[in-house]
């Protein structure tokens, strides 16, 4: 066996040496407020963030009235904290508009000291870096810990009780965090719309392709009612109902009717009334939860940019070395009540199923039937307009992300063989297709 540093050397040349041969076209610039092209993506599609076509009237309206609330700033006394990642749903999901992922500014630099608040930024939180959500692998008593530390407390904020002083944890041994960003919200309605049939017949319909690839892939399971889970980087979460209420209670301290426990009840904090999130049955006012959900249902997703001769060699190619053996291209919806969902084509890009991706993405975090290998395969469409990729957001350049798919016991090595046996110009004709989605 060769030493370890040999090894790494050995690597860094051969990364060296494929990233001398091509460059990602990176993400799509927004479109500028005239006609006229896009960024260095290539031209950019319709503006994202828009609702599904085919809305009746009473639909589009509860999207808007969804956005809206999606975008709205919590107060302590609307249920922020005690503990929060952030004071908006609409402040994670920005980017290239609401809905979306990580803005290129972190906005959790400027709430770490909002209203007076006190509290420190964590190391891994940068101003030009992505949005992150932290666990701790192990607890303090040596055993799996993995539920999400929020990072700030309300402590010191103006619009806190003046008896809270609680702190925030202790960050500082990086070997024990496991970190994530933010997933986009576009076209999560027919995402959810996918029967678990279709899920299973497309992953029987390449079984022996997949196989000699290498590929296994497993579904995540539901424990109560044995349906296919398919919602966050492990599709841990079943639906976007349960998505949106984990997401309220966990990132922004908002206690709801599906999570109405405070994570953290240090009396002198946790004033407010539980759940501070419900309908209101004097108005007939859905809560914050239904909108939510009702936003991400509707929320149309990305278009691709119009083809051209290299990108349409790029999407052969991403065929042929086996990439969609994992990034399913087209899927099927089944019969929604929601017309504008139902039997589309949804061009996702993943066979939402979870695949081994090696030590190198082993996060130490089991969710559900998903171990820390263990990732679901990223929906790609709209990767045109991500400014920041892999599950914690580790790097910004595709071809980095591409070769983080290879390493021990990653099923994805034969694919990323394949890929590397392309010419320059193909792998970069890869690149700009996977750009154009």
């Amino acid at each position: 066996m060769l030493p370890s540093k040999i090894l790494a050397c050995g690597f860094a040349l051969a990364c060296a040496a494929i990233l001398g041969a091509q460059t990602d076209p990176g993400p799509r610039q927004p479109p500028p407020a005239g006609p006229g092209p896009g960024g260095p993506g290539g031209p950019a599609p319709a503006p994202a963030g828009q609702a599904i076509r085919g809305l009746t009237a009473a639909d589009m309206q509860a999207f808007l009235n969804g956005k809206n609330t999606f975008s709205e700033v919590e107060t302590v006394a609307s249920g922020l904290g005690p503990r929060f990642n952030l004071d908006s749903c609409a402040g994670c999901h920005a980017y290239p508009a609401t809905g979306g992922a990580s803005p290129a500014v972190n906005p959790q630099i400027a709430v770490a000291v909002k209203n007076g608040a006190q509290n420190q930024i964590p190391p891994f939180i940068h101003s030009n870096g992505p949005v992150h959500a932290v666990r701790f692998i192990l607890g303090p008593n040596g055993q799996p810990d993995c539920g999400v530390r929020d990072l700030f407390v309300i402590t010191g904020r103006t619009d806190a009780p003046a008896a809270c002083n609680i702190t925030q944890p202790d960050f500082s041994n990086p070997s024990n965090l496991s970190l994530r960003i933010p997933t986009p919200l576009f076209g999560l309605g027919l995402i959810e719309s996918i029967t678990d049939t279709t899920l299973k017949n497309n992953l029987a319909a390449t079984a022996a392709r997949r196989q000699a690839l290498g590929i296994q892939g497993v579904f995540n399971i539901n424990a109560n009612d044995g349906t296919i889970t398919r919602f966050g980087w492990k599709a841990q979460n079943k639906s976007l109902m349960l998505f949106s209420g984990e997401a309220y209670n966990v990132e922004l301290g908002v206690t709801n009717e599906m999570f109405p426990q405070e994570r953290e009840e240090n009396p002198a904090c946790a004033t407010n009334s539980l759940p501070e999130d419900q309908i209101n049955f004097a108005t007939g006012q859905p809560s914050d939860l239904e909108f939510f959900s009702i936003f991400m249902r509707l929320l149309a997703p990305s278009q691709p940019a119009p083809a051209n001769p290299s990108t349409n060699n790029g999407q052969a190619l991403f065929n042929s070395v086996g990439c969609t053996m994992c990034h399913t291209p087209t899927l099927q919806s089944g019969n929604s009540s929601y017309p504008a969902l139902s039997n589309q084509a949804v061009n996702l890009y993943s066979d939402l199923a979870t695949h081994n991706m090696g030590t190198g993405l082993n996060d130490g975090v089991t969710q559900g039937l998903a171990s820390g290998q263990q990732w679901r395969s990223a929906p790609l469409w709209g990767l045109g307009d991500r400014l920041f990729l892999l599950h914690d957001g580790r790097t910004s350049d595709l071809v980095q992300a591409i070769l983080a798919h290879d390493s021990q016991g990653s099923e994805a090595h034969q694919v990323i063989q394949n890929y590397d046996a392309l010419s320059p110009n193909q792998k970069q004709d890869l690149l700009n297709f996977l750009r154009s989605l």
